[in-house]
């Protein structure tokens, strides 16, 4: 079977997502600072999913009315919005926002893995496999073999992230399985609305009823994350789904890493340990195997003998 490979249009995508997630990760620790994670989260997915109904609404798109459907939006919204965005922003609150970013990277080492044992045209090739292996030294490396031997609030919040891109891993492959046949603004609006919907009472259990008596700077965090960083990007995040399929689609990670560090060390001054480049050079070689591109151009091709 045909392996999914990656068009000069996705890989335009794919930079632009990159860049619209880069700065996600200081827009939610600004939102953090004054609301909890909870809370943030619901933020990020009610005004999001709100976006898209609009949108959806306009155009006039059918949105599926089976329960089987949404059923696999609740799924979807579980695994790419609910569980993995809580995890991150309680990550953000006790990490560099850069950090935060080079964990999140593994989701491409995840989703090459999970993607190879759910689809035959996604299959784990030994080149893939290598891959992977060097991705999670650069997850392990990261980390820190003393942070692994410890649980302080440090410690939890770097597996928070980690659980994360594991979760984003998992939506990839579910997302292709069953929504990849509906349109992209119509999975996304049906993934963000049960994701919401989900936030509601976990927010109300856990941090009492929603402010809104923010301070300027908090809704602007909110209003990009929310807006620009989710609604927007998930229009484009299931439009390269379709091109590139599950694993290559996680590959965005790797663009967003080095804009996010950027933006943590400009806007707030944050230094990272030389183990956190180290890892995070270790998952850029791991992910460039899994692409194959480089290696590609770096082998010399056999020249037909007459």
């Amino acid at each position: 079977m045909q392996q999914k490979t990656i068009s000069t249009a996705a890989w335009g995508q794919l930079l632009l997502l990159g860049f619209i997630w880069g700065g996600s990760f200081i827009a939610i620790q600004t939102a953090v600072r004054e609301v909890g994670p909870f809370t943030s989260v619901l933020h990020r997915t009610f005004w999001a999913a709100l976006l898209l109904w609009v949108v959806v609404l306009a155009l006039r798109l059918r949105m599926p009315r089976d329960a089987r459907t949404w059923g696999a939006f609740a799924v979807q919204g579980g695994l790419n919005n609910v569980i993995p965005f809580t995890l991150l922003a309680f990550g953000t609150q006790h990490l560099e926002t850069g950090l935060v970013s080079i964990f999140n990277a593994a989701t491409a080492v995840f989703g090459v893995l999970i993607a190879a044992i759910v689809f035959a045209d996604e299959k784990l090739t030994l080149r893939k496999g290598v891959g992977v292996g060097i991705g999670f030294a650069g997850v392990v490396v990261a980390m820190g073999l003393s942070n692994l031997q410890q649980l302080d609030l440090r410690s939890l919040a770097q597996l928070a992230c980690i659980g994360a891109a594991f979760c984003y891993g998992c939506a990839g492959s579910w997302a292709r399985a069953r929504l990849g046949h509906l349109e992209p603004r119509v999975a996304a609006t049906g993934m963000l609305t049960t994701a919401a919907l989900m936030m509601i009472p976990l927010t109300l259990w856990f941090e009492g009823p929603v402010r809104f008596d923010l301070m300027p700077v908090t809704w602007g965090a909110i209003g990009y994350y929310s807006i620009i960083a989710t609604g927007g990007a998930f229009l484009l995040y299931y439009s390269i789904l379709a091109k590139a399929g599950a694993g290559n689609l996680m590959l965005v990670t790797l663009l967003v890493a080095p804009i996010a560090i950027l933006i943590g060390a400009v806007v707030l001054g944050e230094a990272l340990h030389p183990r956190h480049y180290a890892g995070f050079a270790l998952l850029a070689c791991g992910l460039a195997v899994l692409d194959g591109r480089i290696l590609s151009l770096l082998t010399p091709r056999r020249r037909n003998r007459v």
